[in-house]
């Protein structure tokens, strides 16, 4: 997704008169000049950039998913789009049959948090199917652009929405959070655009290419999904090809045992939340929790580097009925026991035995918990893990 930008007046002025002018169909030719070739983007997904398209194992068939407004599109009876959506029908259930299970998978076990958002917003219930092509259904997954989590937001559109994007927490990584980010901006760009295929294309390849887009070819044409269509060459390869791709994923993803997919039952996202008055290590909160690390850290993937942000009261989630015995427990654990480990920033002359005399470890311990650190060529400002035991007290402040 590329960061979002606000539209100026002139952008107004051409969208009032794409409004009210030409046919109400969207049939009017268009004659815009010839194209100058966008730049390709970087995939958010490279997997799927690679891969070839194959024949599907069975055509394109929406009849058996509800329809919504963006199922309700009148490209479903277009024969060039529909072929395109059939060969990504072929893709996800051949190229990609290896990793599909676990996209499916993961999508089950947020398909809840994410549907009754969509429903909060008042959006289609089929953009569920929109982390799909973004992320694999992932929270920590992060395309060559950088961007991030389900639904593949950049750090300035995230930040524009209000979302936190630090060393310590990043909530593009976090379900629940991006879920109503991307909630917001959906409907944002759909009450700009007035085309779902519009928006999902401003979605993809930024608000501000589409605009730009309208503008120079089509700045009279009524919004329509069909305008993306004939305009999409303007637009890079990814977004070209972003509507048929999420079109193919809503066919196979809404039925998958008719494409080949069996998949086990899954436990919906649930969680008890709770609070912790500082920094606190993940592991710790696994502890209080009487939890497996990994089932922690999978529920709190926005802390990532394992620990809870210093000097102020954050919300954290344990398993499903341990939120009383989280709290008994953690109020037993003593204040300088919470955190296992410490971040520190290497400072300019610092050689890893004065950093392992300042909190009282042993070499060995900093390289084991830094296995890619190069002890001869420590870099300034680079950031060390540091295993701190349980009661023991540094010295000093990290970098004092």
């Amino acid at each position: 997704m590329k960061p979002r930008s606000r539209p100026g007046s002139a952008l107004i002025g051409c969208l009032i008169f794409g409004t009210l002018g030409g046919c109400a169909d969207g049939s009017s030719p268009l004659h815009p000049p010839a194209p100058v070739e966008a730049p390709s983007l970087v995939s958010e997904n490279s997997d799927l950039e690679a891969l070839p398209l194959r024949e599907p194992l069975v055509a394109p068939n929406f009849e058996d998913l509800p329809v919504d407004e963006l199922l309700a599109t009148p490209m479903l009876r277009d024969s060039s789009f529909m072929e395109e959506v059939q060969e990504w029908v072929g893709f996800w259930t051949t190229s990609a049959s290896s990793w599909f299970p676990d996209y499916l998978s993961r999508m089950k076990w947020f398909e809840g948090t994410v549907d009754s958002t969509l429903a909060l917003h008042d959006l289609p219930q089929s953009l569920r199917y929109l982390p799909v092509i973004e992320s694999g259904y992932s929270p920590v997954a992060v395309s060559r652009a950088n961007a991030v989590g389900l639904w593949q937001f950049m750090a300035p559109t995230a930040k524009d929405l209000g979302m936190e994007v630090t060393a310590l927490v990043d909530e593009r990584r976090d379900p629940l959070r991006s879920t109503q980010a991307a909630a917001v901006f959906l409907g944002e760009l759909y009450e700009e655009f007035d085309s779902w295929f519009l928006a999902l294309a401003a979605y993809n390849s930024g608000p501000g290419r589409v605009r730009r887009l309208l503008i120079r070819h089509a700045p009279l044409e009524p919004r329509t999904d069909r305008l993306y269509w004939e305009l999409r060459r303007y637009l890079p390869k990814e977004t070209r090809e972003f509507l048929p791709k999420l079109f193919g994923a809503i066919v196979v993803a809404g039925n998958p045992t008719s494409h080949g997919y069996d998949l086990p039952a899954q436990d919906p996202f649930s969680f008890d939340q709770v609070w912790v008055p500082d920094a606190t290590t993940l592991d710790v909160i696994a502890k209080a929790s009487e939890s497996a690390d990994t089932e922690i850290s999978r529920l709190n993937p926005q802390y990532v580097r394992g620990m809870t942000p210093p000097l102020r009261q954050v919300s954290v989630r344990v398993p499903k009925g341990k939120g009383d015995l989280f709290s008994r427990n953690y109020a037993l654990i003593p204040v300088d026991e919470r955190v296992s480990f410490v971040e520190h920033i290497v400072a300019p002359g610092e050689t890893l035995s004065h950093i392992a005399v300042l909190y009282r470890v042993s070499v060995p311990d900093l390289r084991a918990a830094n296995p890619t650190i190069r002890p001869r060529y420590l870099r300034i400002g680079a950031m060390i893990t540091v295993p701190v035991s349980a009661g023991l007290k540094r010295d000093s402040k990290p970098g004092s």
